[in-house]
């Protein structure tokens, strides 16, 4: 999957234009519950689905997005600016400066040009803040909060749901690679603030 990438990341710095709506689609991804194909529309408030094997990378104005198989994201827009991540796992990057939020299940995470991956489930929320800032905050405990500052995936977290022994667990880091991050960026005419040489499968 890395490899795949990467040539992926060359072909778009080679076409030196900006990318809008859909980029890749594997599999049934769907776009408010339409067929997606490359180069289709995506915009605030639209619902982004992939059903089993799928996968679809997507770019909504300055941001960008690598949705897994068997997903849901709701993208998000406007003043609040939320997306959330009904179910499944969702790799993205974002705009420096602008705050967005994301919201699980059971978590908020507010970022601010962030890079993160975040995996969605009942009982706990995954997060990896790539690199950037994340307030991480429980849904069941939001006096449990904390802010991570990271450069290259130093502080993955459990996000817990009520009845755990405590909100906030460390993690590792999983189901998520550096080359798909440099492509996520690339696309919305960005870099990864690391050195590529230093790339890392996870």
């Amino acid at each position: 999957r890395g490899g795949a990438a990467l040539l992926l990341v060359r072909d778009a710095l080679a076409a030196g234009t900006l990318e809008k709506g859909v980029y890749r689609v594997r599999g049934d991804a769907r776009v408010n519950g339409i067929a997606a194909r490359r180069g289709m529309d995506v915009k605030p408030g639209d619902v982004v689905s992939t059903g089993g094997g799928a996968e679809i990378v997507f770019v909504v104005n300055r941001d960008a997005f690598l949705l897994r198989a068997n997903s849901r994201v709701d993208v998000g827009g406007g003043a609040a600016d939320v997306f959330r991540i009904v179910t499944g796992a969702l790799l993205s990057v974002y705009q420096p400066g602008q705050r967005k939020t994301l919201r699980t299940q059971n978590a908020t995470i507010g970022i601010r040009g962030t890079g993160v991956y975040v995996e969605s489930a009942p009982d706990r929320t995954y997060v990896c803040t790539c690199y950037g800032e994340a307030e991480l905050v429980p849904a069941d405990d939001p006096g449990a909060a904390e802010t991570v500052r990271t450069s290259h995936h130093e502080q993955p977290r459990y996000i817990m749901s009520k009845g755990a022994p405590q909100m906030l667990m460390k993690a590792p880091v999983l189901n998520h690679t550096d080359a798909e991050l440099a492509l996520l960026e690339t696309l919305v005419g960005r870099s990864v603030p690391f050195d590529p040489t230093d790339y890392k499968n996870y």
